[in-house]
């Protein structure tokens, strides 16, 4: 929405010096340099620690970022020009000091990548991580990125980018990290959103609807009073700024709110609104977003059944301040309306059904076709394998005249010597060695490839970096536990002709072991037993075996941060989605979901479990 100012949005400050925000005002600070593109990309919050120490000793002096990133070691920044420079090659770069607000996600430590091809995982730009964990912590089930000029989906269930036009997927994560430093001082005044403003599309961000259906009802209710006192004569509202872009045709039926979490928003009947009136139209391309994936629209059918045709519903939950709509504006949009005369219907939003309804232990019957109710798994035997080295050598052919391209891994060219070197010294292996990897053929320093291999599992087996093929079989670092699956007589919804697999993981707390981020220190296991639910017909028989053996591999669940809570140490899901809603999908994780078996059997085949694995 043109003119509304961004939430913990950075002011943009000129590259040619410092900015400071308002005195006794508290602002995170994000350093950021320009890349090629143009974009404006964040440093971590370590180097940006280290600018701010360097700066109040020095607001004129250099700062060496290899100090605190082995992997930044040939860049220095100039803090009076404020320009980055790279020693080995000369490349100069503009940089900023950014300023954002503490709540923001900067402040808090959280930062949002997604996987790029590499297999290694990209920072998103500062704004678009800011608002990315907005949506997140209003439980939005998905973003749209477009106002933000990228065209991109974002979809918390499954924690995936997807891009509108080539339908691509990428995997993105929730990470915490250290907290950006704080800093006081004075700073420009926050930019607006740059929405809308060259080509008058309208802002759909679920808080820039609703504003705009506050203004679109208080224009309605002028509409009525200059009705009352100019019969006959209809005249376009100035009270909102916006109804120039978005004339509403004649007739058309306005809706004014929209991408609440669990598809529950505010509908207004346009009846109540003249043509020309400035609300915004139902045909209007960026408020198509109402009906996304993720909003389910089917669930909230039943619900609705006894409102009339024509008449808004206003969420219950919208009013004590669970949804994402705040529920100050949420009242006053629902006694606006009233007031001009539309009428308002309350309706309760429906719940996830989580479970089947109660099952006899005489009505669970094993899956047939497959061996056995239970799997266990004990803790990890660490065996004495081959060395790294031995590995690396196992999967590849040297190169003798290895071609002018980047190594993918250290991102310098294989004519030269590996970017870990002085890193890692193994024995045998020169810096300047390459080799290829066998299936696929891509190409990397051996250097590289130890140090990506040191950097993982160590489980004797590689995965290329670039094509994601697996060499080897790959295992991973589930805790100890218990795996259950049988066949209750219950349906899935979208599979009323078969029973159901139901599946439960249990895992309880323990101590992590040396393949775990922080050894020896106790572990968390939240939501345990964890039900899951599979239809029982070919493929849902073919995804349980394949899971059975992503079990024994120990690849279903990990130790790390949980993307719910942010709770670390903790027992959480590990790239291999699960259905663990039985009878909706109000959550992103139940049914009806066409595609869900299909993209479980491609996320198992990413983890090199695949329908071969079942023949051997």
């Amino acid at each position: 929405a043109p003119g509304m100012a961004r939430q913990g949005s950075g002011a943009m400050l000129a590259s040619g010096g410092l900015g400071f925000p308002p005195q006794n005002l508290a602002r995170v600070v994000v350093w950021e340099w320009l890349n090629e593109h143009g974009r404006w990309r964040p440093y971590s919050a370590a180097v940006c620690h280290h600018i701010e120490n360097v700066l109040k000793e020095d607001a004129r002096g250099s700062v060496v970022l290899g100090q605190v990133d082995v992997q930044l070691a040939p860049y220095v920044i100039d803090l009076q020009s404020m320009h980055q420079f790279r020693q080995d090659t000369g490349t100069m770069r503009p940089v900023r000091r950014n300023f954002y607000d503490p709540s923001s996600a900067p402040g808090k430590g959280i930062v949002w990548e997604w996987e790029n091809d590499n297999n290694s995982w990209t920072p998103y730009d500062m704004d678009i991580c800011i608002t990315i964990q907005n949506a997140y912590e209003k439980q939005h089930p998905w973003l749209d990125l477009s106002s933000l000029g990228f065209c991109y989906l974002i979809y918390f269930s499954s924690m995936s980018q997807m891009n509108r036009q080539t339908q691509r997927k990428r995997r993105l994560r929730r990470r915490m990290d250290l907290a950006y430093p704080l800093t006081m001082g004075s700073i420009p005044k926050s930019q607006s959103w740059p929405v809308g403003a060259s080509t008058g599309t309208p802002c759909s961000c679920p808080q820039c609807l609703l504003v705009n259906s506050t203004r679109a009802a208080s224009n309605a209710i002028l509409a009525s009073q200059r009705r009352k006192l100019y019969p006959g004569a209809v005249r376009q509202s100035s009270t909102f700024a916006g109804g120039a872009l978005w004339p509403a045709g004649p007739g058309a039926p306005a809706v004014v709110a929209g991408g609440a979490a669990k598809g529950e928003g505010l509908r207004v009947a346009g009846a109540g609104f003249a043509p020309g009136q400035g609300v915004p139209s139902a045909a209007l391309p960026g408020l198509n977003n109402l009906n996304r994936p993720g909003t389910q629209r089917g669930a909230g059918l039943g619900a609705r059944a006894a409102v009339p045709p024509g008449v808004p519903a206003l969420p219950v939950k919208n009013l004590n301040g669970t949804g994402p709509v705040h529920p100050a504006l949420a009242g006053m949009t629902g006694i606006l309306m009233c007031a001009a005369g539309l009428p308002v219907c309350l309706t309760r939003a429906p719940k996830p059904i989580l479970h089947p309804p109660p099952v006899s232990k005489s009505d669970i019957k094993p899956v047939p076709g497959v061996n056995g109710i239970c799997r266990k798994t004990k803790k990890k035997q660490l065996k004495k394998s081959k060395t790294p080295e031995d590995v690396v050598r196992r999967y590849i052919q040297k190169v003798k005249n290895p071609p002018d391209e980047d190594c993918t891994i250290c991102m310098e060219r294989l004519v030269t010597s590996s970017g870990y070197e002085g890193v890692l010294s193994p024995r045998g292996i020169k810096p300047e060695l390459v080799g290829k990897l066998g299936k696929c053929g891509h190409m990397y320093h051996l250097l590289c490839l130890l140090a990506m291999y040191n950097n993982g599992n160590k489980d004797g087996s590689l995965q290329c970096p670039t094509c994601k093929a697996i060499y080897g079989e790959k295992t991973g670092t589930q805790p100890p536990g218990k795996m259950e699956f049988h066949l209750i007589p219950h349906s899935l919804p979208g599979y009323t002709d078969s029973k159901t697999i139901r599946i439960v993981y249990d895992i309880p707390t323990g101590i992590q072991g040396p393949e775990h981020p922080n050894p020896g220190k106790k572990f968390t296991a939240r939501g345990f037993p964890r039900h899951c639910y599979l239809p029982d017909n070919e493929k849902g028989r073919k995804v349980l075996k394949l899971l059975i053996v992503a079990w024994d591999r120990r690849l279903i669940f990990t130790i790390g941060t949980s993307n719910t809570t942010g709770e670390s140490d903790t027992v959480v899901w590990n790239e291999i989605h699960h259905k663990t809603e039985f009878g909706s999908n109000l959550t992103g994780h139940g049914y009806p979901d066409p595609n869900y078996l299909d993209n479980v059997l491609a996320e198992l085949l990413a983890q090199g479990v695949s329908e071969a694995t079942l023949k051997d």
